[in-house]
């Protein structure tokens, strides 16, 4: 029983190593996150591989091997451009709704509840790079239950870039392969699956996990400059 508790918080770890690398791979490609690529690099080498870990490392490959100038220039027009790839998940599950506004509000309450400050920095609390960080670093529970319940939203979003061809396809298939249960086989499976609310199995978690470290240490961030 101990070696099985064991390997569950094993998994729910590297879960957060997962999400903490997906958010940082949905940023804008400056010259800051190019220069951590080695610093992802060896946080997934860490970790057991898995589908989510390969996805992630598939898409640092092109991170490494494309232009800089095209990186930007493909982020600007996947995310900024068109609000068919909207990284925003209440837009997927409400519209430009009120109901919308009531989301955003049950989510930043979540944040609150936490117990952390969590710094928006600017976007709206459904952005999906903030709640992957809340997942990874702050309450990995109340995180990983936030994703599960806006499953039918990555999913959708996940075919919408492999629809454009878009490498950042492998970073959503990362992030759903870190939640309970297949992905779903079609768009239209994806869209029924917007408004349930699965139950996520709930696992103790060590409150520090060492290898998070290379993923968002200061110094050592600093050190590659």
């Amino acid at each position: 029983m101990r070696l099985h508790l064991r390997s569950e918080r094993s998994s729910a770890a590297d879960h957060r190593v997962v999400r903490l690398a997906a958010s940082w791979c949905l940023a804008y490609p400056d010259a800051g996150l190019l220069r951590r690529i080695d610093l992802l690099r060896a946080g997934l080498a860490d970790i057991p591989e898995t589908s989510a870990s390969t996805e992630l490392a598939t898409f640092l490959d092109h991170l490494s091997e494309t232009d800089p100038a095209r990186l930007t220039q493909d982020y600007v027009d996947v995310f900024d451009l068109s609000g068919r790839q909207t990284l925003f998940l209440t837009y997927w599950t409400d519209g430009d709704t009120r109901r919308r506004g009531e989301t955003l509000a049950a989510i930043k309450r979540g944040y609150r509840d936490s117990g952390f400050a969590v710094d928006l920095r600017g976007e709206l609390p459904d952005y999906l790079p903030v709640i992957l960080e809340f997942a990874a670093r702050v309450d990995p529970e109340r995180g990983g239950t936030l994703l599960a319940e806006h499953r039918g939203a990555l999913e959708l979003i996940r075919f919408a870039l492999l629809d454009k061809a878009s490498p950042y396809a492998h970073v959503l298939a990362a992030v759903c392969a870190t939640l309970p249960g297949e992905s779903p086989p079609d768009r239209a499976s994806a869209i029924a699956m917007r408004g349930h609310r699965p139950e996520v199995e709930s696992v103790g978690l060590e409150p520090f996990d060492p290898r998070l470290l290379p993923l968002h240490t200061g110094a050592e961030a600093g050190a590659l400059r």
